[in-house]
């Protein structure tokens, strides 16, 4: 009698749930434009869903996708290169003149130059900066959350205003903590959305050699 085969390995539960959860925002974004926000879009479209006796308990129960609503906006166009180093107004910048050479998205345990990574932004990556000085278990978690994901730059950061900032081009977000559930909502949103200026340009073979 043939035996059965064991079951591969499965991935973390942790890890399991927040790429479900990534999955789930990524799909509402697509079916709402993308620039809807999650929350606003989520709420009614549940209650519709109870009214007509279609949810079922466990979707009822999933908690509402945090809110975007501290995101800052800016207005900087796309395809300014320069050759020179920029003086940025943000800290971290979130667009204007960059480098023609884009930065390798991915993960660096050293501060990236502005001007490659601002390029990236561009082409639709999400830039993800901590303070250096941040607890080795949040930059940890931080590297979880953009595991798998080809369109992402995470670097450390002198001076950030906040332990965690998030941004994509013209848009950005201040945390306290890695911990916090909008890092998910905010790649989900953000990561190739729609503010991209350059759709499908690469985040590969550019400069820059990630560690991860």
């Amino acid at each position: 009698m043939s035996q059965t085969p064991s079951p591969a390995p499965q991935p973390s539960k942790d890890r399991s749930d927040r790429a479900a959860r990534v999955a789930a925002m990524k799909k509402a974004e697509k079916a709402h434009a993308r620039r809807r926000r999650v929350l606003v879009v989520a709420i009614p479209t549940v209650a519709a869903l109870a009214v007509a006796g279609g949810v079922t308990a466990v979707f009822l129960n999933r908690p509402q996708p945090p809110s975007l609503d501290a995101v800052k906006t800016f207005d900087y166009r796309g395809g300014q290169h320069v050759e020179t180093p920029v003086t940025y107004t943000e800290n971290p910048p979130v667009g204007g003149e960059h480098n023609p050479v884009w930065l390798n998205c991915g993960v660096y345990d050293a501060p990236v130059p502005n001007e490659n990574a601002v390029h990236s932004m561009e082409h639709g990556a999400v830039w993800i900066t901590y303070r250096p000085d941040l607890p080795s278990a949040q930059v940890d978690q931080l590297k979880s959350d953009v595991q798998g994901e080809t369109y992402t730059v995470l670097s450390p950061y002198e001076g950030l205003p906040a332990p965690v900032v998030l941004s994509a081009w013209n848009h950005q977000l201040q945390l306290q903590s890695a911990d916090d559930p909008r890092v998910d909502a905010f790649l989900a949103k953000y990561v190739q959305g729609a503010q991209t200026p350059e759709p499908g340009a690469l985040c590969s073979n550019g400069t820059g050699t990630p560690t991860g």
